[in-house]
């Protein structure tokens, strides 16, 4: 009869004296402790959240008079209840709105292929100088507009494209009669998109710029001794390398896609007259604050706003479609 041997325990592992003590992994500290800590930070940042609340997201409780017959004089809280009446503007076909928005859809695609695309042939061609100092002089020159009022931007382009502006003045000099640009309904979105242009193309450069600074220059060099020549360079190396960039501003500009310039084109409206010049924006404004109509001009404020969202996400998956990250990206489970 033999009996039945019992397991032996396995000795614990004897340290080694050559790799020192082992290190204890630092346990997690308290939220009081880190609210502490960067209690100096969380005051700094304290103004600028209290002004994105009070100015961006309090305001978004406003979109209830969408769905009222608002009267300023009862407010939000006594105004009628109309369901979804102010919306029908949207699908009875109004002249008015379906201006507007035949506009909005004219000035979008006009600034998304010119405003957008202009950038980067600058931040390339910017980059091929060899001077660096040529290359601040010039992105300084190129981006100064960019903190330019729209009320001084407006004024400079019709004092030199105006009737009596140099332009003008230089074709009547040589009797090439003259250019009516300034006023002239015919070609405003043209000169709305020309002036969106000049006042932020070199601001939007300086984001392609500091793209480009991003690839290493040995892939250059590599290519050029496998005998790649500038235009390959370009569409293999420099391009794949803005492409994460242009993606992710490209989601975001058609967030925005609805905005064309509201400030710009109210300063300009009276002189091309509203069939020329009305878009969603200006839509909202004349029909709210000019006669009054509060809740039509919500209905459409909150449809453009949606329409931006919409736009976002899709733009957004259509981004991880082709492998890139876009704005977000689901955590793998």
């Amino acid at each position: 009869m033999t009996q039945t041997q019992r397991p032996t325990a396995t000795p614990p592992p004897v340290p080694d004296p050559a790799a020192g003590p082992r290190r204890r992994e630092p346990s997690p500290r308290p939220k009081r402790y880190r609210l502490s800590r960067d209690r100096v930070l969380l005051l700094a940042t304290a103004p600028g959240l209290a002004v994105l609340l009070t100015f961006h997201y309090l305001p978004l409780l406003g979109n209830v008079i969408a769905f009222q017959d608002f009267q300023p004089y009862l407010g939000i809280l006594h105004s009628p209840w109309n369901g979804l009446a102010n919306f029908e503007v949207l699908t009875t076909g109004d002249p008015q709105f379906v201006t507007a928005l035949g506009n909005t859809l004219v000035i979008m695609l006009l600034q998304i292929g010119v405003v957008f695309t202009v950038p980067i042939a600058l931040a390339l061609l910017l980059d091929s100088l060899v001077s660096e100092r040529w290359k601040r002089v010039v992105q300084t020159v190129l981006y100064l507009p960019h903190f330019l009022s729209w009320v001084i931007v407006v004024s400079i382009f019709n004092e030199l494209l105006g009737g009596s502006g140099p332009l003008n003045t230089f074709l009547r000099r040589h009797d090439l009669g003259t250019v009516d640009i300034v006023g002239n309904a015919a070609v405003f979105q043209e000169l709305i998109t020309g002036q969106v242009l000049w006042k932020e193309a070199g601001w939007a450069m300086i984001l392609f710029l500091a793209a480009l600074s991003r690839i290493d220059p040995e892939l250059y060099e590599a290519s050029a001794v496998d005998g790649a020549g500038k235009a390959r360079q370009l569409w293999h190396i420099t391009l794949p390398g803005l492409r994460s960039v242009i993606v992710l501003l490209l989601i975001l500009r058609l967030g925005d896609a609805l905005t064309v310039g509201f400030e710009q084109i109210l300063l300009q409206q009276q002189a091309v007259g509203v069939d020329a010049s009305e878009v969603l924006d200006t839509y909202v404004y004349n029909h709210g604050i000019v006669m009054g109509d509060w809740g039509v001009s919500a209905a459409v404020g909150l449809v453009k706003g949606l329409v931006g969202v919409v736009l976002v996400l899709g733009a957004n998956k259509l981004a991880h479609v082709f492998g890139e990250p876009g704005l977000y990206q689901r955590s793998p489970r």
